[in-house]
């Protein structure tokens, strides 16, 4: 077999020093051009491959992203993991995924073990569990241990770090907006509970368009739900209860289970009853009627967290302090599919 040529051989045949050679192998400009492209076309002749281990060990840098989300079966985090893995293979780096399960001591567990020297930075989205307790010194620990931290969709104002976002807001607001234009005036909130900020502030977003609008605004026709296994009940018990003739879901499984009970209770989606969601996935393109969606733009926004990330990893200059970190807001559009035309 033969012998896989190291940075040792090479500065032995080559008659420089181990340094030179790993300097040049990584294109230094500390290195002169005429000895670099000497180095490089040598370790090219002889098939020479950076042992990834030994330079992370010896640079403190494992080119790893630690990923944590919330769970995995949502297709919107899903195509966020995608827009991460694409831009960090891109620029050499490996992602590690960890689940919360929406569990705050998981979450906490995953940061812990991904912190002792497997990663160099997090991109995450907080659990359900953390946002409710309002605890974050896991991650502000991590952080003043220099090690930075991307968060996306669910953050908190707590945390200083780099954040990517979509205005929750304005894009339930336009989603409403939509469907008090097609002339629906009994609009429905099928939502998560208030201390996931992102349920909250499209739960804003839904009041204000409602207000603007001059329609009363009716606590009655808010369901907040906090059981996601038991929705299916707790949203047919909703709409017995309700004449609505619209309903805003803050993501497609409500969306989808609100049309399989307005049809089994007899009523025609989108002539009777109108539907709205967020999350763009496979359920809203290939369920009967298909949804129209907010386009929440997961691959776009994993790519930007991903960027922002290794861009910070990779800065040579120190960018400590809350006027250095960046909040990025990716926008939306409104997909419109047979359940509201």
């Amino acid at each position: 077999m033969k012998r896989k040529v190291t940075l040792k051989q090479i500065a032995k045949d080559l008659n420089v020093s181990i340094s030179t050679v790993s300097k040049s192998i990584r294109n230094s400009s500390e290195i002169g051009e005429e000895t670099r492209q000497k180095v490089q076309a040598y370790a090219k002749l002889h098939h020479y491959t950076p042992n990834n281990i030994a330079l992370s060990l010896k640079n403190r840098k494992t080119k790893t992203i630690g990923i944590i989300i919330p769970e995995i079966v949502h297709h919107f985090f899903s195509t966020v993991i995608n827009g991460i893995e694409h831009v960090a293979n891109e620029n050499g780096y490996n992602v590690i995924i960890c689940l919360s399960d929406e569990s705050f001591d998981k979450e906490v567990l995953n940061m812990e073990m991904l912190a002792k020297g497997s990663i160099d930075g997090f991109i995450m989205s907080l659990s359900k569990e953390t946002q409710f307790k309002g605890d974050f010194n896991h991650i502000t620990e991590v952080i003043n241990q220099g090690m930075p931290v991307v968060m996306f969709d669910r953050v908190t104002d707590e945390v200083l770090c780099d954040k990517v976002i979509i205005n929750d807001k304005a894009a339930a607001y336009e989603a409403v907006q939509s469907l008090i234009d097609k002339g629906r005036k009994k609009i429905a909130l099928v939502t998560t509970m208030d201390y996931v900020s992102v349920g909250k502030l499209r739960t804003d977003g839904y009041t204000k368009a409602l207000l603007d609008n001059n329609i009363a605004f009716d606590e009655n026709l808010i369901l907040k739900i906090e059981d996601i296994a038991n929705s299916e009940i707790t949203i047919s018990t909703f709409l017995k209860d309700k004449a609505i003739d619209a309903v805003f879901a803050v993501n497609e499984l409500f969306a989808v289970t609100i049309i399989k009970t307005a049809t089994k209770m007899g009523l025609n989606v989108p002539n009777d009853i109108a539907v709205i969601a967020f999350t763009d996935g496979i359920i809203s393109k290939y369920s009967t009627p298909t949804i129209t969606t907010v386009s929440q733009r997961g691959k776009k926004m994993g790519a930007k967290a991903a960027k922002i990330l290794i861009n910070r990893l990779e800065s040579e200059e120190e960018e400590e302090g809350e006027e250095n970190y960046r909040t990025e807001v990716i926008a939306t559009h409104l997909i419109e599919r047979e359940s509201t035309i």
